[in-house]
């Protein structure tokens, strides 16, 4: 009884208190972080307020807040070097934005809300896709010309992702089925459909491997074959996960409130945090995998070291509550 007392009291003592990052006023239903830079990495923020919010990913610390779209943003996501972000909006547009002045570059309308965006890896193209069912893919150099339709599906489309160094698309939607798209002849070369919902998914680090996650169930696929290598039940209805870029971990959230923790290779739970007073929407790890991010219907994005040991302490991060816009 003394000893498991005392493993109580450790266990207690190893959980981390994340950072919690304020300032959005309605629920956080995406994030990604760029790549690493010469000034560290970045993190955008999707809500359903309309104001994307951009921070240091490192601290949380607020850098600015993009302000221009007039209806909640669906998605958000930047460019490898954090030069760019990209936005899908309710208010039925795609925004390109010059992420270090916070100024809109492009806006490109579509004829229903927009959420699904993702920049080719040379970021000379940006896909989206929505409530039209359409996947579109916009060359950023050439704001005027007409968008490649390259597919649609039977129901919204939910992400939108590109695959093979950008040799091929893959996309996900309401019509319970992943595809994957060849962008030069617009045609789809392979698909996949599940029985339920599909809430998210991910490509790892190389490409080599996706996650799906769908009702409890998250679910690990060969990219090249769309070929199901494994799979593993959650607790709670998942809405999201992640994987560790060096394929250590696996992280999701869901209804439930809580974040868990699993071993890649094994998929054992190791730990679980409840730090959210809403549902988990959106999950993923840092390029460098020390840490990961949650965004909730609570409005907050939080950040989780990911090898715990010593928390971050009950810091917050900055809110950018006087929504003003990214300075130069």
């Amino acid at each position: 009884t003394v000893s498991k007392s005392i493993n109580q009291v450790i266990n207690q003592m190893a959980k981390q208190t994340p950072l919690t990052c304020s300032g959005h006023t309605r629920p956080v239903v995406d994030l990604s972080f760029s790549n690493k830079t010469e000034d560290g990495y970045f993190l955008i923020s999707a809500c359903k307020d309309g104001k994307p919010m951009l921070r240091q990913g490192e601290t949380g610390d607020w850098i600015g807040t993009f302000l221009g779209h007039k209806g909640a943003v669906w998605a958000a996501t930047l460019n490898h070097n954090a030069l760019r972000a990209a936005t899908g909006a309710a208010d039925f547009s795609a925004n390109l934005w010059d992420a270090v002045k916070g100024d809109v570059i492009t806006s490109y309308p579509h004829k229903h809300i927009v959420k699904a965006v993702a920049f080719s890896p040379d970021c000379t193209r940006l896909l989206t896709g929505g409530q039209e069912k359409i996947i579109r893919s916009f060359l950023i150099e050439k704001p005027d010309a007409d968008p490649d339709i390259i597919g649609s599906h039977e129901g919204a489309i939910k992400k939108v992702i590109w695959g093979d160094d950008g040799r091929t698309m893959i996309t996900a939607a309401d019509d319970k089925s992943i595809r994957k798209w060849d962008p030069n002849s617009k045609n789809e070369v392979q698909r996949f459909d599940l029985e339920s919902a599909i809430m998210d998914i991910e490509l790892s680090k190389e490409g080599d491997i996706m996650l799906v996650t769908r009702s409890k169930s998250i679910a690990i696929y060969d990219t090249k074959l769309f070929t199901k290598l494994r799979e593993f039940t959650m607790p709670t209805n998942a809405y999201s996960a992640s994987l560790h870029p060096d394929k250590k971990f696996i992280v999701a959230g869901g209804e439930d409130f809580k974040l868990y923790k699993f071993d890649f290779q094994t998929l054992e739970e190791l730990d679980s945090y409840k730090s959210h007073f809403g549902p988990v929407h959106i999950v993923r790890f840092s390029p460098d995998g020390e840490l990961f991010a949650s965004g909730s219907e609570d409005g907050t994005v939080r950040l989780w070291q990911t090898n715990v040991g010593t928390n971050y302490g009950l810091w917050r991060c900055g809110s950018g509550e006087d929504d003003t816009p990214i300075a130069t």
